[in-house]
């Protein structure tokens, strides 16, 4: 099916660009979200009307949008879950905890908005992209932690999600204090028998 932009949508074209796409994606997702027309003549010249109001409406949209973004860009937020030792979540977080979360901050996000492609399912931090408009993504940072004490950890730079297991394989590598000094006793035996 053929149908008219009037918007800009990602990986298809630009507002008034008359695109072929599957009917589904045209019945299901573009003609009732308002994001085009079916390219019929009279559409055309409906389209070609409305194409000036169209314009001015995307600009306005556009300019609140990257306000928007000046303030959310880059910012980071904190989210506490409960995890295992290994730093695997026991639930995870999806974009509608983030779209809360980011209400929580002052923002008006829809969980659409949100291009996370799977959830997070990990402990650390995770840069998530964030689609104001068509033209306009930002991108901020989540820090998922067990408590605010890790959270603050993570903040600073530490590696939260090495296993215990590797903590413990390197307190058994590293020899004691008490090996340490039957081994500087030993070396210097043999230096008092010459």
């Amino acid at each position: 099916m053929e149908v008219i932009l009037l918007e800009r949508v990602p990986k298809l074209g630009h507002m008034g660009e008359v695109v072929r796409v599957k009917d589904g994606y045209a019945r299901n997702f573009l003609l009732p979200r308002g994001k085009a027309l079916r390219a019929t003549d009279a559409n055309r010249q409906r389209f070609e009307g409305m194409k000036v109001e169209l314009e001015a409406r995307n600009l306005a949209e556009r300019s609140e949008a990257e306000k928007i973004g000046e303030k959310l860009n880059g910012k980071s937020l904190t989210v506490l879950r409960q995890a295992s030792e290994t730093g695997q979540l026991y639930g995870s977080v999806s974009p509608r905890d983030l779209a809360s979360l980011l209400g929580e901050a002052g923002f008006t996000v829809g969980r659409s908005q949100i291009l996370l492609n799977v959830p997070i399912k990990t402990i650390g931090i995770h840069t998530v992209p964030v689609s104001l408009h068509p033209e306009v993504e930002v991108t901020v940072t989540i820090n998922v932690a067990r408590n605010a004490d890790e959270a603050e950890r993570q903040a600073r730079g530490e590696d939260m999600s090495r296993r215990r297991d590797d903590i413990d394989e390197d307190e058994e590598e590293a020899p004691s204090a008490e090996e340490a000094d039957e081994t500087t006793e030993e070396e210097a035996e043999p230096a008092q028998a010459e």
